[in-house]
């Protein structure tokens, strides 16, 4: 299993206490895919935080790769076991679309200079994403689909096991989000890679392996 979630709970306090989640279980083998659906304000950005080790959970334990998540470990796990594609793309806008794929890399002290295997890995990832072409421009240059596509590269860049994305194409029109969920799902099945997404897009959902609907705090899987 490249991710594991047992009994996981999460509550905000306040005023009025929220239990936001109340004991997920969740299994995630390597290469699988699985969609997270569900209304607003039921918990599934929550639930990515603590998978992706944002956060942690009240109750419960999260394993990736079999190593178990706890407070001393979250650096190391985050730089290179998991990547993250926001809804908001979080580029660097005055960087340029190199610098950005290799900023994962740098916080990592990894090598990166011309030449290195990060370098080279950057570089087929923007051939791949068919961005080469802007290499050198500036992040604030390009337009919503050419950041998203970016935005996937850079999480692939330290070649994770897991990717965690968070509404990916919310912000994109339609013809853009159906070839940015096509590109997604041909480099994790491609690369072997293990994908959770959060969406509320019904599409995209359908191309995932599994279904799940986050309901009062805890996950129940959709039959197909």
């Amino acid at each position: 299993m490249i991710l594991e979630a047992d009994g996981v709970h999460k509550t905000y306090s306040g005023p009025t206490p929220s239990h936001v989640l109340r004991g997920v279980n969740l299994a995630l083998g390597r290469g699988e895919s699985i969609a997270i659906m569900g209304r607003s304000g039921e918990g599934k950005s929550t639930l990515l935080q603590i998978l992706g080790t944002l956060d942690l959970p009240d109750h419960g334990s999260v394993k990736i790769s079999g190593q178990q998540v706890v407070s001393s470990l979250l650096d190391q796990i985050r730089s290179k076991d998991i990547g993250f594609i926001f809804q908001s793309f979080y580029l660097l806008q005055d960087f340029t679309v190199l610098e950005n794929l290799l900023m994962p890399a740098k916080i990592a002290r990894i090598p990166c200079g011309r030449g290195s295997e990060a370098y080279n890995r950057a570089m087929a990832l923007l051939e791949r994403v068919g961005m080469v072409e802007h290499t050198h421009q500036l992040a604030k240059q390009l337009s919503g689909g050419e950041k998203q596509r970016v935005a996937i590269a850079r999480a692939l860049c330290n070649d994770p096991g897991l990717i965690l994305a968070d509404e990916p194409t919310g912000n994109l029109d339609y013809t853009t989000a159906d070839s940015i969920h096509e590109l997604l799902m041909s480099l994790v099945k491609e690369d072997g890679k293990s994908l959770v997404i959060v969406t509320h897009n019904q599409e995209l959902a359908d191309m995932c392996d599994r279904q799940y609907v986050l309901r009062e705090g805890l996950l129940v899987e959709v039959s197909r």
